[in-house]
């Protein structure tokens, strides 16, 4: 098949990946100028990294990354309520967890593709469909034409806009700040903490080189004026109830490479095949980050597609297969996880309180098994 990818975002070049090493003609159409090396970390979930080394890119990953093996998530004053064991789900299903920096992983997948197949600079500003092809149109006038075309641009996607009138990002209630920073043995090399509080919460997780990724949000109106150009200093002297370590991180790290956004998720989509259209990553499943899935579910999306596409004659059961594997998996990541993010961001001292009270006495092995479905998973 000649298939058309919009957006070179992680799920778009992970697509191109799996479906020209299975023997298709793809080319992606990216907007920004040329690959920049940008973002923070980013956890890759065992599941992920499943579907990672079947599409044959997995141990280069694995090698930029750093592995997790346990979660503990503390209270505003660093006492310890409850740890999640990842070497479990490494026994069980084969895979460890790993924290990456996104643009390491990024350039895995651009080295993994055949010269001259993303095209910068390429805006898709209209798509038409007929019985026998699909055609996009950019900004400068070009236009191609393919048998399939897989929108993978992004929470704000202007195709799916466009093909579902209504469908757009939701805001979660929070703002949030994020960096990389140097250890300097202040955490763990192998444990990833949040603290939780009512005046915000922080995450912080090791990476590979010495390196930390930190996340600090904090409940707040949509488009917050106040939030959105304060200082290092003062991102910091937000969190300063916390554990020190806490506003120390923030501190050590490059004010210019701080990125700040608002948390959007999308309301589950009951449909991600619009005849040769099909929404991928992002633009089909936008999640709070949460549960550390919003890559992993993209990566997913990636291999499920491009294997109901090997599997089946006709591309319209492939992408009926796709959708139906796809569409109430996803819809349960996002749910899940914008529950554990009200949670974790309870504003309310009282109801926060007996939080911590109860947190503790959930056995590990009990939140894991909340989470069997997400790793216990066919690719």
């Amino acid at each position: 098949m000649e298939i058309v990818i919009i957006g070179g975002g992680i799920g778009g070049l992970c697509a191109a990946v799996t479906l020209q090493k299975q023997g298709h003609s793809v080319k992606v159409y990216e907007t920004s100028p040329t690959f920049q090396p940008v973002g923070a970390g980013i956890g890759i979930g065992s599941n992920a990294m499943q579907a990672l080394m079947k599409i044959g890119v997995g141990e280069q990953v694995f090698e930029k990354g750093n592995i997790l093996h346990t979660q503990i998530f503390q209270n505003a004053q660093g006492r310890t309520l409850n740890t999640i064991d990842f070497s479990v789900l490494k026994k069980r299903f084969g895979q460890e967890s790993i924290t990456i920096h996104r643009s390491d992983l990024h350039r895995t997948f651009l080295e993994a593709l055949e010269p001259n197949t993303i095209h910068y600079k390429k805006k898709c500003v209209n798509t038409e469909q007929t019985t026998e092809k699909v055609t996009a149109w950019f900004d400068d006038g070009t236009q191609i034409i393919a048998d399939l075309l897989i929108a993978a641009d992004g929470i704000h996607s202007p195709i799916r806009r466009n093909l579902m009138p209504g469908s757009e990002a939701r805001y979660a209630g929070y703002t949030c700040w994020r960096g990389i920073a140097e250890n300097k043995g202040r955490i763990d090399e192998y444990t990833s903490t949040e603290i939780w509080s009512t005046g915000g919460r922080f995450g912080m997780a090791p990476m590979s080189n010495g390196q930390v990724y930190w996340f600090a949000c904090i409940n707040a109106k949509a488009r917050d004026p106040f939030y959105q150009n304060l200082e290092r200093n003062e991102i910091a002297n937000l969190f300063k109830e916390l554990p020190e370590v806490a506003s120390e991180l923030i501190r050590d790290t490059p004010f210019e490479n701080i990125l700040h956004h608002d948390i959007s998720d999308m309301k589950p989509l009951r449909q991600f095949v619009f005849d040769r259209i099909v929404l991928l990553g992002d633009s089909a499943h936008a999640t709070t980050p949460n549960m550390g899935q919003g890559a992993g579910q993209a990566i997913e999306d990636a291999l499920i597609l491009g294997n109901a596409i090997q599997q089946f004659t006709n591309w319209k059961e492939a992408l009926i297969h796709y959708e139906k594997k796809r569409v109430i998996r996803t819809g349960k990541v996002i749910r899940m996880s914008r529950q554990i993010g009200a949670i974790a961001q309870l504003p309310f001292r009282s109801i926060a309180s007996v939080r911590d009270f109860l947190f503790p006495f959930i056995p590990s092995s009990l939140l894991l098994r909340r989470l069997k479905f997400l790793f216990d998973v066919k690719l």
